[in-house]
């Protein structure tokens, strides 16, 4: 969510309740169905395949995959989703976007701003933070033994990846959103399974919140992800590795 590369906040993810766990199958889930309506053929529908490398790296288990894809394509498919990005302002002027897909934009707009303003923050125009931030494919590799670091580095100029980080336990490939498919399906079709895969908003640089302002600020966070309609939300405030995430 903050645009690093850490694999704390990725185990994080991987390691959240059952019940949590449903709340972000629900909202992959949702994705799918957008991607799958009118082409259910990841082969000729490459959103669709983006959606769904995402998914299995979220560990959505593949039988769900299939059953969504399935619905979406066919006459249960009743819900008009619209995807909608709203921009504001957190605690201590960070800046936050929200993407939402909504089949009720009132009530989405309604929710995100409550819960802005609840949390010291607030909604702001089009346009107002969105300069802050750069659109890129990010795709996250468990880094081992046999996937080296050079080997990795040959693997990202064969395919002509924009950037490559490596870490201590992970690797982290950038791309333009135009190569992302390409550059995933590359990784794919070598047999290597991601721990994060998705077009993304990345900050171009971050701040840091006092302790209480940063507690405040990640309350907002997680009650913007209760919301069904939020699919992503992206930020500019570092979240320190070795601060434990609020109830």
């Amino acid at each position: 969510m903050s645009g690093h590369s850490k694999w704390h906040n990725i185990q994080a993810k991987k390691g959240k309740t059952d019940a949590a766990r449903g709340a972000i199958f629900t909202k992959i889930g949702r994705e799918l169905t957008v991607a799958a309506k009118g082409n259910p053929n990841p082969d000729t529908n490459s959103k669709l395949a983006d959606v769904i490398a995402k998914a299995k790296a979220a560990n959505m288990p593949n039988d769900n995959i299939k059953r969504i894809i399935s619905k979406a394509s066919g006459e249960g498919a009743d819900k008009d989703y619209k995807e909608v990005t709203y921009e504001g302002y957190g605690v201590g002027g960070s800046a936050v976007m929200i993407r939402t897909l909504t089949d009720n934009v009132n009530r989405t707009v309604s929710g995100i701003r409550s819960t802005m303003s609840r949390y010291g923050g607030e909604m702001g125009n089009s346009g107002c933070v969105a300069y802050m931030f750069d659109n890129k494919g990010v795709i996250v590799i468990e880094r081992t033994v046999e996937l080296d670091e050079d080997t990795m580095m040959e693997y990202c100029l064969d395919c002509d990846a924009d950037d490559f980080v490596a870490e201590d336990d992970v690797y982290e490939i950038t791309t333009t959103p135009e190569k992302f498919s390409s550059v995933r399906k590359y990784f794919e079709d070598k047999g290597i399974e991601f721990l994060e895969a998705e077009v993304k908003m990345v900050p171009q640089s971050y701040i840091d919140l006092t302790p209480e302002k940063l507690g405040t600020f990640r309350k907002m966070l997680d009650k913007l992800d209760e919301n069904d309609d939020v699919q992503e939300v992206y930020h500019n405030v570092n979240m320190p590795d070795d601060e434990e995430e609020e109830e």
